[in-house]
């Protein structure tokens, strides 16, 4: 889930809860893995992360999985988060790999096993050597699944033969984070997705789930083809940047991205807006992208198999 802001650039609490709720309610997400990077982590203090994930617990915690993004890139302070996160009710973790310094394989394990023996919480991992620059090797994902709170890994590899494999010698439950890949990867074994365009098209995301599961892999497929625009669009540039925009176009809580991020521009804004009418989007006051209103004007997972 982004982490909406004011125009101050403070975090919006207010806006998250009523985001969260949105997405649940409305959008049919499972679960909502709050200061994730799409959440804009790494620029979130502390204690901004602690408050942000209260808040969301106390609007959908009593009908959705929430997960507390605690991975960096130094084992002690994951630690702290990953406590703190317990503290304040988080049913679950999500660990990224740790970013810049590229450790070892044999690195990676102490880092994700001291964090999963500091708290009692399921913990998901995060694969995605594109921004991280390490990946964790299939072998290494073997090994960490023996930890008895390892049980998931939010795969964003893209090499669907190293995923299967490590599905078929593991009870890891995988989740697609390549979007475009979410129907390639439940195909070979997935559970369900985190999922960036589940911020608007999470119900059709959750259908698709529902039809593949229930044998009908061509409604999946249709379903597939008609978000490939969306996929295209949400990732013209970096996620939060366009999710953002989209929010916003659509009354609801996002607000501008903090630096080094940038706000989408006026041009970005109206190629989305293609994007989402190719799709047949409409926002949750039934707008199409074209007829959307400012922000101002309008006031607005488990990690278990199937959820979206």
């Amino acid at each position: 889930m982004v982490t909406p802001m004011r125009e101050n650039g403070d975090v919006d609490y207010d806006g998250a809860a009523r985001l969260a709720t949105y997405l649940v309610d409305e959008q049919r997400n499972d679960g909502l893995i709050i200061s994730g990077t799409t959440g804009e982590s790494p620029t979130t203090s502390d204690d901004e992360k602690d408050r942000l994930l209260r808040a969301v617990l106390e609007a959908v915690g009593d009908r959705a999985v929430v997960v507390a993004g605690v991975g960096t890139n130094d084992t002690r302070h994951s630690i702290h988060l990953a406590e703190s996160a317990a503290r304040a009710g988080a049913h679950g973790l999500l660990l990224v790999t740790p970013y810049y310094n590229k450790p070892p394989q044999e690195g990676l394990i102490r880092h994700f096993t001291a964090i999963a023996d500091s708290t009692d919480l399921p913990v998901m991992l995060y694969d995605i050597p594109g921004r991280t620059g390490t990946p964790i090797a299939s072998e290494t994902l073997v090994r960490l699944a023996e930890h008895p709170r390892i049980v998931a890994n939010k795969d964003a590899k893209d090499d669907l033969g190293a995923s299967s494999w490590v599905m078929e010698r593991t009870d890891l439950a995988y989740y697609c984070g390549t979007d475009i890949l979410n129907l390639p990867l439940l195909s070979v074994g997935a559970s369900g997705f985190v999922s960036v365009v589940g911020h608007i098209v999470g119900a059709d995301l959750h259908d698709m789930i529902d039809a593949y599961e229930s044998g009908d892999v061509h409604r999946a497929l249709a379903i597939h083809r008609r978000l490939t625009p969306v996929y295209t669009g949400i990732f013209r540039t970096q996620g939060v940047i366009t999710t953002k925009a989209v929010l916003n176009m659509f009354g609801l809580p996002g607000g501008p991205v903090r630096t080094p991020l940038a706000d989408a521009s006026i041009e970005l804004q109206a190629l989305l807006r293609e994007d989402l009418a190719a799709a047949g989007v409409k926002g949750p006051i039934g707008l199409a992208p074209h007829q959307a209103v400012p922000a101002s004007v309008v006031g607005v997972e488990r990690l278990t198999e199937g959820s979206a």
